[in-house]
């Protein structure tokens, strides 16, 4: 049995939800049942069929709404590992803590190549953090005073998931200096980034210890999954950039949030046109199940 669940950007009429339902029967699908609409937005659609014919089935090319088609059973997941920049909050730290060294546009170029998986993870960060060399650590505060903002259904996300039973996990190619504060802002229970190596009150332009590429942050997925007595369908990883994919890849719901276009591919739902509560939506939990500290 497959669930497709439907998230409109603004408002999901009827006309909207059953004309999905015609695009799945006329793929083969064996329409099971037709869900409310939840919170005016989120409806989902039961059917028996194949998984990616749904998926292409429901693709519409200027559609405001988003998709998931995935197994009914292990919905709701019991594990959520997150990427933290562009993901948990609005903004690329490395990027704006390069502004207060007045670096900004040299140092987002690389950024961006790195994100698209364009260039080598841990060159490219090591490269970027060497123009910081003798940055004052009080721009850290500054950055995260000025510039860092929570992602819009960050903190719905993680804290009715962690409500629910799940463990949460916030895993970053960025440094501990933003992940430590953001974790704990947002509600997450463990947290795991790059540490900035710092002398006489100034960045030194190197890093402390092993980095967390992509690699690691798959390995932080399963050591997780492992510790708490999961299987990998029963968790859920959501990132936006190339150092991603591996995670999302291995995890049982792997969603692509507003990402780059390799992130999008390997995922097994990309978030377009929704905040972040979408992955509540998909785990069929609508607002009225909501919690937020």
């Amino acid at each position: 049995m497959l669930i497709a669940t439907l998230i409109a950007a603004d408002q999901l009429r009827k006309g909207e939800l059953n004309s999905a339902a015609d695009r799945l029967a006329g793929a083969g699908a064996k329409i099971t049942g037709i869900g409310d609409i939840v919170d005016g937005k989120a409806a989902d659609i039961h059917f028996e069929g194949d998984l990616e014919k749904a998926q292409q089935a429901l693709l519409l090319e200027g559609s405001m709404i988003d998709f998931v088609v995935q197994p009914a059973s292990n919905r709701e997941k019991k594990l959520l590992i997150s990427d933290m920049d562009s993901t948990m909050i609005t903004i690329e730290c490395i990027d704006e803590l390069a502004g207060y060294a007045g670096i900004k546009e040299q140092i987002a170029a690389v950024t961006e190549r790195a994100m698209l998986g364009e260039l080598d993870f841990e060159e490219a960060l090591r490269s970027r953090v060497s123009l910081l060399a003798g940055l004052e650590l009080s721009a850290i505060e500054q950055c995260l005073d000025e510039k860092v903002e929570i992602m819009p259904g960050a903190k719905l996300l993680v804290q009715t998931m962690a409500a629910r039973g799940a463990m949460t996990i916030l895993v970053s190619g960025g440094f501990t200096r933003f992940a430590d504060p953001v974790a704990r802002d947002i509600g997450f229970a463990k947290f795991e980034a790059n540490i900035l190596a710092e002398a006489d009150g100034r960045l030194t332009g190197s890093l402390n210890g092993s980095i967390v590429d992509a690699a690691r942050k798959a390995e932080i997925l399963r050591q997780g999954a492992l510790s708490a007595g999961l299987s990998l369908d029963q968790c859920m990883a959501v990132g936006d950039g190339a150092n991603d994919i591996p995670m999302i890849a291995l995890a049982g719901m792997g969603v692509a949030y507003h990402a780059k276009p390799k992130a999008a591919a390997a995922a097994d739902a990309a978030i377009s046109h929704n905040d972040l509560t979408a992955l509540l939506y998909i785990q069929g939990i609508g607002s009225k199940d909501w919690v937020t500290i």
